[in-house]
């Protein structure tokens, strides 16, 4: 039976798993789960995760969530995956599993958190929230200097010195891929202080190229109406547009 990937492309994870099996020749079935309609909430979503949250992969019988694990699941369960996105070796294998921990909880505490308090709140009918929107700033500005400074040091190409992607490399830039949809002004500030971030994220694009564009496309289209809005609630007394839900194809 074809592995199924269930999935929403403007959900940073999803991306990364889509991306790895496109990289990687695995055949796969995407199923759409739209997280603005929230069909990952529903009770048919819950027999296939319980979590309701995405990815999430069925393999015949076997059932798996959580990004992490299913990209672990796919380089090991399936032949011809290049050995540098999870190496054999054990101790380069546990070096991607320490930045894989490290992700969840920083850099994804971090940015998640604030693209939904500062951007993605309106779009889904929540309010914003400064002080969320504040408090996760300060994980993510540590998270990104963190990167810069420790796990993109030497003259590697990719994390831990690298020079060809791992799945630590996917599943983080996929997360900082997000920002785009903020203010153009709002992510320079965040990422242009960071320069070797910048080069990574360009090097793992075209390391996967065609995939990373074709994959990210649903996210630069969000980004665009995005943009639109704020251009239109600028002429608008207090901006009140952005406060309206935009079209559920986000």
């Amino acid at each position: 039976m074809v592995l199924k990937v269930y999935a929403d492309r403007m959900s940073q994870p999803s991306r990364a798993v889509i991306i790895f099996c496109k990289m990687n020749g695995i055949n796969y079935e995407e199923i759409k789960v739209h997280i603005s309609k929230g069909q990952h909430l529903t009770s048919e979503f819950a027999e296939i995760n319980p979590m309701k949250q995405l990815p999430a992969i069925i393999d015949g019988r076997f059932k798996l969530f959580e990004s992490h694990a299913i990209l672990i699941y796919l380089a090991c369960a399936f032949p011809g995956v290049s050995d540098h996105w999870y190496p054999a070796d054990v101790s380069r294998r546990s070096r991607i599993h320490s930045v894989l921990d490290w992700h969840h909880s920083n850099l994804r505490r971090g940015a998640a958190p604030y693209v939904f308090n500062t951007t993605i709140a309106p779009v889904l009918g929540r309010p914003l929230n400064p002080q969320a929107a504040a408090e996760a700033e300060t994980i993510l500005t540590s998270s990104l200097s963190k990167l810069e400074s420790f796990w993109l040091k030497g003259n590697g190409r990719f994390l831990l010195g690298g020079n060809q992607p791992s799945i630590a490399d996917l599943s983080l830039v996929c997360e900082i891929m997000q920002l785009e949809v903020l203010d153009e002004k709002d992510r320079a500030r965040l990422l242009d202080p960071h320069k070797k971030v910048q080069q990574w994220i360009e090097n793992t694009r075209n390391a996967t190229s065609p995939h990373f564009d074709e994959v990210h496309k649903v996210l630069m289209k969000a980004k665009e109406r995005l943009q639109y809005q704020r251009l239109k609630a600028a002429k608008n007394e207090g901006g009140s547009d952005m406060k309206k839900p935009l079209p559920s194809r986000m």
